[in-house]
């Protein structure tokens, strides 16, 4: 109750201050907030159109990155429960507003987590279960479906040596929240050894080590490239691909990328941001076009289709494909908030480089030690490297087929995460 009073009262009432202040400068944070009022709206209006008793699921994503780690639960459990109807409630836009999904029934933001709100949701939709995807934990909503009988599940839930989740103070409020949560599948044993640390001496959640589903979607994902996964990457062109770039890694590797493309005359470039605006595009190509290189817009076409030096993406939902047409991928993140997914290019047998900040994503980790994946502390690593793997044919086949191996070794969680929540 202590910790209940402290978040309804004063924690989550600043965190709605904080935003209302924000949206006033930020259109995305803008955008979830409104979203957020219109939820209860947008789900009365799917209950009344499906009818009660019906039997439904309704999972969590954070984001486009944690739906990517949903999706293959959903096909599972669709398989099992063919009848079954799925909601999936998002937290930011860049998930909510780029997720088309037929598998989805009813899309929402998840409701602003005040518990009168939440509570009157799931009333209203009644899930069989609520599920979410690794850490989008939000204490309203689990304590309110553990008051309703709702059985909740975490699943792909990671917990670094370091988390904040560890220390005393922080840690007693975590732990009256996970308590109330039925299952929790982490990814790796040293999740599952930080979560018992949490949760100490309490043995209420059933606890299961799981693995991450993400690796099944990228491989399904990737099964429509057949033709071009039996080709050697060496057959490909000799390209580098960007994917998901911040600011932080611009202003890191930019000028090291000019000085790759000077030093090997066929080398090209796939650029893509991870916010593909107008302004991140034109500020990229101008830089590039200063740098007297041919850009052009991927648009609508292939790469194949284009004959230039530097091709800047400007769309979202096309990263995973354009992997498969280059042979070193440098993945965006680790220089800011966390390196993005490390598993897409892994899977199209790229070897990948990325920033400095990757402790808390186990794949990145595990890429790492089987010399699929390098991380860069600057520009001039990149340079090193790269060089180095195009001069050296076994090497760059070595970190090709280990980057694959990381994720045909890691397949089959989305199949255990499915019984778990069949069964638990």
């Amino acid at each position: 109750m202590f910790w209940k009073v402290v978040y309804n009262f004063i924690l989550f009432p600043l965190f709605v201050f904080i935003s209302l202040i924000l949206c006033l400068f930020n259109r995305k944070i803008r955008a979830g907030i409104i979203g957020r009022f219109k939820s209860y709206k947008h789900l009365k209006f799917f209950i009344n159109s499906v009818g009660k008793n019906r039997l439904i699921y309704w999972f969590h994503v954070a984001s486009l990155g944690e739906y990517e780690q949903a999706r293959p639960v959903m096909s599972g459990l669709k398989e099992v429960k063919p009848h079954a109807l799925f909601i999936m409630s998002f937290f930011s836009p860049s998930g909510y507003n780029h997720v088309d999904d037929d598998q989805i029934d009813c899309k929402i933001y998840l409701p602003m987590d005040f518990f009168w709100i939440i509570k009157k949701s799931l009333r209203l939709a009644k899930p069989r279960k609520l599920i979410l995807a690794a850490y989008d934990v939000w204490p309203n909503l689990i304590w309110s479906a553990k008051s309703l009988g709702i059985h909740t599940s975490i699943f792909a839930a990671r917990f670094s040596k370091n988390t904040s989740k560890s220390t005393i103070i922080i840690r007693q409020f975590y732990k009256s929240v996970y308590n109330q949560i039925s299952t929790i599948y982490t990814i790796s044993d040293n999740d599952y050894n930080q979560l018992k640390k949490i949760l100490f001496p309490s043995t209420k959640p059933i606890i299961r080590v799981l693995g991450n589903p993400r690796y099944d979607q990228v491989k399904q994902k990737s099964d429509k490239f057949t033709e071009e996964r039996t080709k050697s990457v060496l057959l490909r062109p000799k390209r580098l691909i960007i994917g998901s770039s911040h600011i932080e890694d611009e202003e890191m590797i930019l000028d090291s990328i000019i000085t790759l493309m000077i030093d090997i005359d066929d080398l090209s470039l796939i650029w893509v941001p991870h916010e593909p605006n107008q302004q991140n595009i034109e500020k990229i190509k101008k830089y590039f076009i200063s740098k007297s290189l041919s850009v052009e817009l991927l648009g609508n076409k292939e790469p194949v289709d284009i004959d230039t030096k530097v091709i800047i993406v400007d769309s979202i939902g096309r990263l995973s494909q354009l992997y498969w047409f280059g042979q070193i991928a440098y993945v965006g993140g680790g220089f800011s908030s966390g390196v993005h997914n490390v598993m897409e290019p892994a899977i199209a047998r790229l070897p990948i480089f990325f920033g400095p900040k990757y402790d808390n994503f186990p794949e990145a980790l595990e890429l790492i030690k089987v010399k699929g994946g390098f991380s860069i502390k600057n520009g001039s690593d990149l340079v090193l490297g790269v060089n180095n793997l195009f001069k050296d044919k076994k090497s760059f086949l070595k970190a090709s087929y280990s980057a694959t191996d990381v994720i045909h070794r890691n397949l089959g969680s989305s199949t255990r995460i499915v019984r778990g929540i069949i069964h638990d």
